[in-house]
């Protein structure tokens, strides 16, 4: 069992930056996969980044080049630095562990946070 909680969301103008951080508890942090997604109100939620345990990242094509995942296995956090924010960035930004393989999909993860809300005024 994994308990995630995501902190650092906020209000933010378009070219600023935010830094998302998950906080995990319970199992043993290390060996699971962790991914950030995101969420607006009456659409799915959608892949934004992952890392897996060894350290190979994935980033969905919309954030390359202004996101980055970042993970403290003896904090047993998993951070997402976004720069160059974007008024499309705005989202409840959800942290997920999966002890599967690296996955960009919301069925390859098993726990999920309750979502920090990212808001990017134009």
């Amino acid at each position: 069992q994994v308990q995630l909680v995501e902190s650092g969301g906020g209000l933010v103008q378009a070219g600023g930056s935010l830094r998302l951080s998950c906080a995990a508890s319970g199992s043993t942090f290390s060996v699971y996969v962790m991914g950030w997604f995101r969420q607006v109100p009456g659409k799915e939620r959608t892949f934004v980044a992952a890392i897996s345990a060894s350290g190979s990242i994935m980033y969905a094509d919309s954030v390359k080049g202004r996101f980055t995942i970042s993970r403290d296995n003896a904090k047993r956090t998993v951070d997402l630095q976004m720069n160059s924010l974007k008024p499309e960035d705005t989202a409840v930004y959800s942290c997920a562990a999966s002890w599967l393989g690296i996955s960009t999909t919301v069925d390859g993860y098993r726990y999920w946070g309750q979502g920090t809300q990212v808001t990017v005024s134009s």
